[in-house]
């Protein structure tokens, strides 16, 4: 059990990657004060651990009666975080602000990034949902073991939300222009990751069989 424990860990770690997500909370959650912050963090990390664990607990069932595969699932991912690459790259998100600021300038409703895309497809993404559908699956009917899974689910998750709190030092060390040269170089690396998405779920779904090869 031990060693499912922390193999299973180790897995969405890695997939999850919570430590590469901190300075992407930083660039999403740009200009909302320390307290909204934790807010948006608490919500995307029981928005995404609620996710995780509902597609634990019957993932295919789900996808099934929408009649949704796991490859269709990743396209779309990999679409939906493509955007918010792209806003990332040219900024959009801040021109989104300023005019919803001008709009209503008595009450501000900066956006909230903590359902999409922290909760999802960051922390809930594609891989990590796969992850959990097939850990779970391997022990079905085992209801002490896949307890133990979902367990180790939110430890992964708990330690994104330490994380994320974590987050505003590290945003005060870079400061404004660090803070979007990494926006810069991040919003690159989750196009890349966004592409890969795509070509995953294309890959599962025979469409690039040869090239997968």
């Amino acid at each position: 059990m031990i060693e499912l424990a922390i193999t299973t860990f180790v897995t969405l770690f890695v997939i999850i990657d919570p430590i590469g997500l901190a300075p992407i909370f930083i660039a999403l959650t740009q200009g909302h004060p320390p307290p909204e912050r934790r807010k948006i963090a608490l919500r995307a990390c029981l928005i995404g651990a609620a996710v995780l664990a509902l597609f634990g607990i019957a993932g295919e069932k789900v996808l099934g009666l929408v009649g949704i595969g796991l490859p269709a699932f990743r396209i779309a991912g990999g679409l939906l975080l493509f955007i918010i690459a792209v806003e990332m790259l040219f900024e959009r998100r801040t021109e989104r602000r300023e005019k919803t600021a001008d709009q209503d300038i008595s009450n501000p409703t900066p956006h909230d990034p903590s359902v999409f895309p922290l909760a999802t497809p960051l922390l809930a993404g594609p891989g990590a949902l796969a992850t959990m559908i097939l850990i779970m699956g391997n022990h079905s009917g085992d209801f002490s073991t896949q307890a133990l899974l979902i367990g180790v689910m939110l430890c992964v998750v708990a330690t994104a939300y330490v994380l994320f709190l974590l987050s505003g030092g590290l945003e005060r060390i870079l400061g404004q222009v660090g803070i979007t040269v990494v926006t810069r170089l991040l919003g690159m690396l989750l196009a890349a990751l966004a592409v890969q998405f795509v070509l995953d779920g294309m890959a599962d779904s025979g469409l690039l069989a040869n090239g997968a090869e």
